[in-house]
């Protein structure tokens, strides 16, 4: 690891890590602490997605849908007026709308193979996301002077790799430049993650044959045509699912690529000494 021990982590003058979490465990908070407190570079793997590799998908189905309303179709139609989104580290809510559900368009669903292909653009832009990452730790020191770096990846990074490979071609690439943390939650912070979600349920990415595997079985278990299926209730349906199929990803991830932090130390964080302190005891764990 880039790190082997706690004290060449406290000492390091450049300190560089990766955070992998299902969403809502912190690191999206953790990573803007850090940036507030100075010297530490946050670079979003989701706001990189939706700002470099689908961005332009993205305007071009809020295009799509203006193109539908005569009056908004000549307004483009005449360069009168401009699309475009307005994402940032906290909204990101245009990736999500353009990733969508399936199922019945009455209800705000798309055709699986819509989904599908969608699904497919967004893996690909999230590993060339993951790919950038030794690029920005260069471009944040030599252009803006930052010597730490936070990488906050999105909780779809373990769908794109296999650990148990040690010549997997990311994670090797990932853990070359940055020391990867895996933010572990407890069955409460499941619990009250699958509540949430419940409550709101948004688009998430999954690797095609989890997909296809959940979609088979919620249209064979409900007896629903496929344009017929509530697409909110399809993904509450599988998101349980997820969770139990990400944990030992995540967990394999870090005990053969990194450390392991849990989740109610993150949310104690105060300020960098506080996480510089965390990692630092979960080396010391790891070397025990």
């Amino acid at each position: 690891m880039l790190y082997d021990t706690a004290s060449d982590w406290l000492s390091a003058p450049r300190k560089r890590v990766l955070l992998f979490a299902m969403s809502g465990l912190g690191k999206t908070h953790v990573s803007s602490l850090l940036r507030r407190q100075g010297g530490w570079f946050h670079y979003s793997i989701d706001y990189r997605i939706g700002t470099r590799y689908m961005g332009e998908y993205i305007a071009d189905n809020a295009k799509a849908e203006a193109m539908k309303v005569p009056f908004l179709r000549n307004l483009l139609m005449s360069d009168s007026i401009h699309i475009g989104t307005n994402l940032s580290f906290d909204n990101l809510a245009p990736v999500s709308t353009y990733l969508g559900k399936p199922g019945d368009p009455d209800k705000g669903g798309m055709p699986i193979e819509e989904y599908r292909r969608r699904q497919a653009q967004f893996r690909r832009a999230e590993i060339a996301a993951l790919e950038d990452t030794p690029y920005f730790i260069d471009r944040a020191e030599a252009l803006y002077g930052y010597p730490h770096f936070v990488c906050d990846t999105g909780g779809s990074i373990c769908e794109w790799v296999d650990p148990a490979d040690p010549g997997d071609a990311l994670l090797t690439l990932l853990s070359r430049h940055c020391l990867m943390v895996w933010i572990r939650g407890t069955e409460d912070h499941t619990e009250e993650l699958i509540r949430r979600f419940d409550a709101a349920p948004k688009p998430m990415s999954y690797r095609p044959d989890f997909l296809d595997r959940c979609w088979r079985a919620y249209v064979a278990e409900t007896g629903l045509a496929e344009d017929a299926v509530d697409p909110d209730a399809f993904i509450r349906w599988t998101y349980a699912s997820a969770l139990a199929h990400r944990q030992p990803l995540y967990e394999e991830m870090a005990a053969r690529w990194g450390v392991t932090v849990d989740a109610a130390d993150i949310a104690r964080v105060r300020d960098d000494a506080d996480f510089a302190a965390v990692v630092a005891a979960a080396l010391d764990g790891r070397q025990a």
